[in-house]
């Protein structure tokens, strides 16, 4: 037997990947996870969360330590901090090339690298990730009860989530680089009507700052220049999301945002190549819905190798 011929290769390493792990290599299935960083994805970044069905609250990298150790108990194989130098979607047979750990082919393939927040990378933002400045509000409203928070953006999203965040927050402040949204009307009625909301348009962050968390932000109003100082509770950076598809273009079909398009049961264009979590095309990216997703992939992909043995 090849040691380094598996039934499935997932490439990523979060909610989505751990997910179709456990369940293919509960099932048999001898798998491999492939990670570039650490194991947990972006559950890793959220210090809390409070909204996974059956867990009153749990910590994001203690759930994602849990969701590896599950996938290890039943026999996953998981390489984390490894980088994808080529790979062979295409072939009946798989194949991924892997820096300092060599070659490595499978039956079937399962996409899971999941996707960034687009940041504004301005200074202090690195610093305050997860101590003040947050790139979900689903997740992390709560945590602002009775405190002055920032939305950052213009869009849709951004709108329809500074008017949910009103819920916890005792004020909103909007700021966007123009003098007007990108979001349909009944969003921008919506966050107008609102009395916690205020609108602070034509300006942009462009520092963030505090001690152990962040306390303020300095404004540049992007036609006079000026810089205005403005304490705060916390920062909600809404400008968009980032699919980490990169190395799959011109292989898998992609939208034209770059995520991957897949079949209700998580197959992509490619024969044998599926795709879970956040790097596919979807609404709602949750903890919950890429767990869903990874389930499907999963069980979808041990069907296509069990197909494929008895052909």
């Amino acid at each position: 037997m090849n040691e380094n011929h598996f039934d499935v290769i997932i490439l990523g390493g979060g909610a989505a990947g751990l997910t179709a792990g456990i369940y293919l290599s509960r099932a048999k299935m001898k798998t491999l996870i492939v990670n570039e960083g650490t194991a947990g994805g972006q559950m890793v970044l959220t210090h809390e969360i409070a909204n996974y069905p059956g867990v009153e609250s749990i910590g994001g990298y203690m759930l994602g330590s849990t969701m590896r150790k599950q996938a290890q108990t039943f026999g996953a194989t998981i390489f984390n901090n490894s980088k994808i130098l080529e790979l062979d979607l295409t072939s009946e047979i798989k194949s991924i090339e892997l820096a300092r750990k060599g070659n490595f082919t499978s039956d079937s393939i399962i996409i899971a690298t999941g996707g960034r927040s687009r940041p504004l990378n301005v200074p202090g933002e690195d610093n305050f990730k997860g101590r003040g400045i947050s790139y979900c509000a689903t997740c992390d409203g709560d945590f602002f009860q009775d405190k002055e928070i920032i939305v950052v953006g213009g869009g849709n999203s951004a709108l329809e989530e500074a008017v949910s965040l009103t819920k916890y927050a005792s004020k909103v402040a909007i700021v966007h680089q123009f003098d007007h949204f990108q979001a349909l009307e009944h969003y921008i009625e919506e966050a107008e009507a609102n009395e916690k909301i205020e609108f602070i348009m034509e300006s942009e962050i462009v520092e963030f700052s505090g001690d152990d968390k962040l306390t303020g932000v300095k404004i540049k109003n992007m036609k006079t220049k000026e810089l205005s100082a403005m304490d705060i509770d916390g920062v909600f950076v809404l400008i968009g999301y980032i699919p980490n598809t990169e190395a799959f273009e011109g292989i898998v079909e992609l939208t034209d945002r770059k995520e991957i398009i897949t079949t209700r049961d998580m197959e992509t264009n490619i024969p044998g190549v599926f795709a879970a979590g956040d790097c596919t095309a979807k609404k709602y990216r949750q903890v919950t819905t890429a767990v869903a997703d990874g389930a499907i992939a999963g069980l979808a992909s041990v069907e296509y190798v069990a197909n494929k043995l008895h052909r």
